[in-house]
């Protein structure tokens, strides 16, 4: 059994580590109120804006839709993948690099794939073994609508120039504290949903043209759908981080409990070694 003294370290260790995460835990939990309520009421003004976009596409070509309607044959590729700047948030970070590497070997394994990582973690991991044209990590330091506009242009000029086939995102979507989804959702080239023509004929009245309305909402719709994949992840980010913090408390806690019980035990046993010893020297003296 280890000596008193290595058990007091132990357990003076544990219980700053203790401090340390419960603290990382309720920062996070404030950023993350915050954070949910930002893309809480983003997501239908996001979703409808996406579904109003598919339903004029549907019956307009790719010439009359722009080119970001062109549907090419794909040969380049370029994954936009978004993490987080720091870790201690759990398999947040591997959960979506481990999709965008199962992705690229299942559908993009004879492709040309390059990536844009958001994020340093993205960065980091997958920098080794794969082309990284950019790094936008910073877009988190002040993390406003402007900043990933800016980010979004570029990814639409690199599609325009015909530098890349497809474009697609890949994010941890926020679904409560504890549940991060790793999503692969399709970016560029815009894409109709299918019957969405018939709907949009029924819904809504033109002017001056469906045409003029689809060039004018891609831009707007395809910025505002990077700003909700970033801000879905940042939420994320904070209930992964708070849900891991969580945890180690618990467990950090569950150790000192363990270590205190021996330190009794230990601190017992040497208590009753001294008054065998002491009982003993007084029966020898009697004798």
């Amino acid at each position: 059994m280890a000596n008193l003294k290595e058990i007091r370290n132990r357990i003076t260790s544990i219980g700053s580590t203790m401090q340390i995460t419960s603290a990382m835990k309720m920062v996070s939990a404030a950023k993350l109120k915050k954070a949910q309520d930002a893309i809480t009421k983003m997501k239908p003004y996001a979703n409808k804006l996406t579904e109003l976009l598919q339903g004029l596409s549907a019956s307009l070509d790719s010439e009359t839709g722009g080119v970001f309607s062109e549907q090419r044959e794909i040969s380049k590729v370029l994954l936009v993948v978004i993490t987080s700047n720091r870790g201690l948030c759990g398999g947040f970070n591997s959960n979506i690099v481990k999709e965008v590497e199962l992705l690229i070997e299942s559908d993009y394994k004879t492709k040309q794939v390059d990536i844009l990582s958001i994020g340093k973690k993205a960065n980091d991991l997958l920098k080794k073994t794969h082309t990284i044209i950019d790094n936008k990590s910073d877009v988190f330091d002040e993390l406003t609508f402007e900043n990933v506009a800016n980010i979004a242009e570029n990814i639409m000029q690199l599609y325009a120039e015909g530098s890349y086939d497809k474009i697609q995102l890949a994010y941890n979507q926020f679904k409560n504290a504890a549940t991060q989804i790793p999503t692969i959702e399709d970016y560029l080239p815009i894409k109709p949903e299918a019957g969405s023509e018939t709907k949009s004929n029924l819904d809504f009245i033109f002017e001056p043209s469906k045409a003029e309305i689809v060039l004018e909402l891609i831009p707007k719709s395809l910025k505002t759908q990077l700003y909700k994949a970033i801000r879905d992840s940042f939420a994320a980010e904070h209930g992964a981080r708070m849900t891991a913090m969580h945890k180690a408390t618990d467990n950090a806690t569950e150790l000192r409990d363990d270590l205190l019980l021996m330190y009794n035990k230990a601190r017992q046993a040497a208590i009753t070694n001294e008054i065998l010893e002491i009982v003993g020297g007084a029966e020898a003296l009697n004798n």
